[in-house]
């Protein structure tokens, strides 16, 4: 998980050299996030976070067991590993347009106690691209018919089933295209 943590610092703080001053990374805060871009990151990662977590209940996986993740009292530590794989195609790609498409203002958030966070218009725009996002479709390589975000997820979850059950080893997904 380390390597993994390096790598997301990595990745985020190249987003400086493109966005807008307003909306600069500078680092990862939480529990309030102390930026307008963090608050954006924790926003999409916990829609992620739960649309993950829908997909797993529609599987029979157990969302407590998990392979990168430490097991949590109040979350389901296999959602966060499978949403890992997503947040970069899903939240973060979600966030990069609503930004650079100006789409997204200063005005779409509230500074409170000691933070910020999205007000209502903020959070309805982000669901409204979240929603698209998933809803869009690609040709799937192997399957050969297209599949929708939110099926990409589904046919995650059951790639992990077919490597437990010793039927395929686990590879995970990387986008292609």
């Amino acid at each position: 998980m380390g390597y993994e943590v390096n790598a997301r610092k990595e990745y985020y703080h190249m987003f400086d050299l493109i966005l807008p001053h307003a909306f600069k990374f500078e680092k990862r805060s939480i529990r309030p996030p102390k930026n307008i871009f963090n608050s954006l990151l924790s926003f999409g990662n916990s829609l992620v976070y739960s649309t993950v977590l829908s997909e797993v209940y529609a599987t029979h996986l157990d969302p407590t067991i998990s392979y990168l993740h430490e097991l949590y009292d109040r979350r389901y530590s296999l959602s966060l590993d499978l949403s890992e794989v997503f947040k970069p195609l899903l939240s973060d790609r979600v966030i990069l347009h609503l930004i650079m498409k100006g789409e997204m203002k200063e005005n779409d958030f509230n500074l409170e106690m000691n933070g910020v966070l999205l007000n209502d218009s903020g959070r309805t725009k982000f669901l409204k691209h979240y929603k698209e996002k998933l809803i869009t479709s690609i040709k799937h390589r192997s399957l050969g018919r297209k599949v929708s975000y939110r099926g990409l997820i589904r046919l995650e979850c059951y790639k992990l089933i077919k490597h437990v059950l010793g039927m395929e080893a686990y590879k995970p997904f990387v986008i292609w295209w």
